[in-house]
């Protein structure tokens, strides 16, 4: 796909096809055909570092993440889970040529009030940034990616 630009994550095979109108990319987690926006290029790249290069399971991967914020219905980009289900990672996808600071930042916060989970990456394919947060009202940026396969692992 010429169109959309190299990004700072391991490339993925994806399977895109144009039909009248745009250019579509399969979801194989939710199973469908999705438009293929400049986020969505993102999201795809972040799935699949997630996937391939974290070791996380599919099962703990979920996109467009529901949830109600001041009693109006958003979705985060994705949020990884435990083995529990619960949600260990927030990302926020933005489209390369949008700059990831503060506006984002304060989105990825705002939705994490509801979401609760330890750790935030904000991306948009060239820069990603992670965040922890101890308490869920103050977060401290990471020099590294966060290891979550201990979240994963069977007890």
């Amino acid at each position: 796909m010429e169109r959309y630009p190299a990004l700072n994550l391991p490339p993925v095979e994806l399977r895109a096809m144009h039909r009248e109108g745009g250019d579509y990319v399969w979801d194989g987690l939710r199973g469908c055909w999705l438009s293929l926006t400049p986020e969505e290029w993102v999201r795809r790249h972040v799935i699949g570092w997630l996937l391939r290069d974290a070791g996380l399971p599919p099962a703990n991967i979920v996109q467009e993440y529901p949830l109600l914020l001041g009693g109006i219905r958003q979705r985060a980009d994705i949020v990884v889970t435990g083995r529990r289900q619960e949600a260990l990672l927030l990302v926020e996808c933005k489209a390369a040529d949008i700059a990831v600071g503060r506006s984002v930042l304060d989105q990825a916060v705002r939705y994490n009030s509801v979401v609760k989970a330890p750790y935030l990456m904000l991306t948009n394919g060239l820069q990603h940034y992670f965040f922890a947060t101890g308490d869920g009202t103050s977060y401290e940026r990471l020099d590294a990616v966060p290891d979550l396969s201990c979240f994963m692992r069977q007890k």
